[in-house]
């Protein structure tokens, strides 16, 4: 991503920080359904990294033992993060970084995380790219995002939102990330549709060569 929309993204989510959290408790329901953080985070392990962390909401979903890693291109995001993990008693590593560009070493982590944020990233496919990159072999990818729906009028209507969301809050609403990571080199071991087909849930690992 060209360094000035990086810098204009950082403004839009500082800005978005404070109402982040009031906005996600009454809409994550509705659009995601309960239990979404908790069928991602529970499957983590190991050295984890979670991607575009926002205020930490994933940081009570995780399982006890594992290391995370939390990164994030708003600092004051990142600054809430921290307060919730102290919150929580967790010792978190809070990075600023770009998604597209993840600052860590090939082969860092047992599991990388994403949730409810590839939709507002600059690049996706970088983005996922990146993704395998940090990821050990045998590594598994977690992602949950709304995605484009597989009903026509659906669709039709997500693109006609995604004129407001794209313009107000930088997010798109007809991206796909199943192709997208299989194409980056994973194998996709689960991946399941629900909300009408608009949200998906997915699992994948990078192969053992």
């Amino acid at each position: 991503m060209a360094l000035d929309a990086i810098a204009r993204s950082r403004r839009l989510w500082d800005r978005m920080a404070p109402r982040c959290d009031r906005d996600m408790r009454r809409l994550e329901p509705l659009l995601f359904g309960r239990d979404a953080r908790a069928w991602v985070c529970a499957q983590a392990s190991g050295d984890v990294l979670d991607v575009a962390i926002g205020t930490g909401l994933n940081l009570p979903h995780y399982p006890s033992g594992v290391r995370v890693t939390g990164v994030d291109l708003s600092p004051v995001m990142l600054a809430a993060a921290a307060k919730r993990a102290a919150d929580l008693g967790l010792t978190i590593e809070m990075r600023e970084a770009d998604a597209g560009h993840l600052p860590f070493d090939d082969a860092s982590f047992d599991t990388v995380v994403c949730t409810l944020s590839l939709c507002s990233v600059g690049d996706d496919r970088a983005a996922i790219a990146e993704m395998h990159r940090v990821l050990r072999p045998g590594g598994q990818l977690l992602l949950l995002d709304h995605v484009a729906a597989t009903n026509r009028i659906l669709l039709v209507l997500q693109r006609l939102w995604e004129q407001v969301t794209l313009r107000f809050a930088g997010d798109y609403q007809t991206r796909h990330p199943l192709p997208l990571v299989e194409q980056a080199g994973f194998v996709v071991t689960d991946s399941h549709r629900t909300k009408l087909g608009t949200v998906e849930r997915l699992r994948a690992v990078k192969p053992v060569v």
